[in-house]
């Protein structure tokens, strides 16, 4: 993500508000269903 971010020309402080955005809703994901966390989660639901 911070990659493209960057190669896309936007600024810094535009790209660790789509980091903590994307934290959140991985937070607020596990809270509401109460299962732990999987990284893996997306490469075995593809």
């Amino acid at each position: 993500m911070k990659r493209r971010l960057t190669e896309a020309g936007k600024p810094k402080m535009l790209i660790v508000g789509a980091a903590m955005r994307k934290l959140i809703h991985i937070i607020y994901g596990v809270l509401k269903h109460g299962k732990p966390f999987d990284s893996d989660f997306a490469l075995k639901n593809t």
